[in-house]
């Protein structure tokens, strides 16, 4: 088939009319050569390809040949005013209009509020502001007005979100499903409300404020560049454990004789495994066991972790008997 319009417009092949002009404007806003100083050569090539693709289906008659016949087909479609020549002069094939003129015809009548060129008359970006495209409302701003200037569309601040995540999920990862609202400009310029489900593949080790990018999809206004949407990852407060880093800690309280005479500490991991800790040494006030990697995963290290760190808090007793307190003097004088 050559060229795949549908690919080039980022479409599938049922869809409507509404999409294609969706489609083209949001794709010929960002490949304009004009917007595209520093690369035009690449954005003229893509911008031409866009406006072709455009063209072809955007038009009932174009696009049913080229479903039916490919590129090929094209060529066999005589041009309005043409007295029924065929396009491109034959084994030319089809040859599409002025990319410039596809661009004013298509904004020219937006609510941008563009003047018009009218089909037919190439168009240039004009540096003062006239021109083609006079600017919004006829005595704004140009949003393409000079990129050599340094002049673009504005870009909204991010759009900022919690992403409230368990220990659990911090550890062992997880795949979150978002469902996000937001107000977009359709393809007639009108501002409509959108849904999307946004996937976020929470990576084992991530920390509390680590920000999830996704490019343009938060809100779009008029004559703005659509914002950014951002999650920013949050710890939720587990009642075994306390994250400190990479570490892992977990506050233990031991009797006076388990401190002294040794115990066992057990815990369940974020992972769901049992652990069994031995404590042989005297616990002191302010001891520390250290359990090399069973802490969190290191989010750059993969296979690494972090420690787990058991802080003892020693329960005294409030009395002895005297017996008792004899013992002890006996036990503890050597």
């Amino acid at each position: 088939m050559g060229v795949d319009y549908y690919s080039v417009l980022k479409v599938n092949k049922n869809a409507t009319e509404d999409d294609i002009k969706k489609a083209y404007r949001k794709l010929a806003m960002k490949w304009h050569p004009d917007k595209n100083p520093n690369d035009k050569k690449e954005a003229e090539a893509r911008f031409k390809q866009i406006s072709e693709a455009y063209e072809v289906l955007s038009d009932p008659q174009k696009r049913q040949v080229y479903d039916q016949d490919g590129e090929e087909g094209l060529k066999d479609i005589p041009p309005p005013g043409s007295g029924g020549f065929s396009y491109g002069g034959g084994s030319k094939g089809f040859n599409p209009r002025n990319a410039e003129d596809i661009f004013a015809e298509f904004f020219g009548s937006s609510p941008f509020g563009f003047g018009s060129s009218g089909p037919g008359k190439s168009m240039r970006f004009s540096s003062d502001g006239g021109g083609t495209f006079g600017g919004f409302g006829g005595g704004g701003e140009n949003i393409f007005r000079s990129y050599s200037e340094g002049v673009t569309p504005k870009k909204p601040q991010a759009v900022e979100s919690k992403l409230p995540c368990s220990l659990e999920e911090l550890y062992s990862g997880s795949t979150r499903k978002m469902k996000i609202s937001r107000s977009v400009i359709d393809a007639n310029g009108r501002q409509v409300t959108e849904q999307e489900i946004l996937t976020i593949d929470v990576k084992p080790g991530w920390k509390k404020g680590t920000k999830i990018t996704f490019p343009d999809k938060g809100n779009e206004q008029l004559g703005h560049l659509p914002a950014d949407l951002v999650f920013v990852i949050d710890e939720k407060p587990h009642s075994t454990y306390k994250r400190d880093g990479n570490d892992l800690i977990v506050n233990k309280k031991v009797t006076l004789a388990e401190a002294l005479g040794g115990t066992t500490v057990n815990l369940t991991t974020l992972d769901g495994r049992d652990l069994s800790i031995p404590v042989t040494d005297i616990v002191n006030p302010g001891y520390e066991l250290v359990v090399a990697r069973e802490g969190m995963p290191i989010a750059k290290e993969r296979g690494n972790r972090g420690d787990l760190k058991i802080i003892f808090e020693i329960r005294f007793p409030t009395r002895l008997t005297p017996d008792q307190r004899a013992g002890l003097k006996r036990t503890l004088a050597g």
